[in-house]
């Protein structure tokens, strides 16, 4: 399974490379934080949602720490999503080392 850090993805953001943030975190948990512009679909939703996904374009994917997002990031690349990549330590990361504004929990 491929892997990013937070560096990395806001580079991609700075820099405007096209990318997309796939979050997979609860409702719940989406309206605490949230990377702008992300594409939330919760994790159970996933496999019937595959059409929607894009595969022209590096597809990060995101939780609250990385794990349910490592375990999406590898079903999709089993299912020809070879843009997947699972985003280390997930959205607390962000907060902590990119987004400091943005709240924890």
């Amino acid at each position: 399974m491929s892997e990013i850090d937070v560096a990395t993805l806001a580079r991609l953001r700075h820099d405007g490379t096209p990318h997309v943030v796939l979050d997979v975190r609860e409702p719940p948990e989406v309206a605490i934080c949230v990377i702008t512009g992300s594409l939330c679909i919760p994790m159970q939703q996933i496999p019937g949602q595959l059409e929607t996904l894009p595969q022209d374009q590096p597809l990060v994917v995101l939780c609250h720490h990385g794990v349910r997002s490592a375990t999406v990031t590898a079903f999709l690349q089993r299912n020809g999503f070879d843009n997947a990549v699972n985003l280390a330590g997930g959205i607390d990361a962000w907060a902590r080392l990119v987004d400091s504004d943005m709240p924890r929990y």
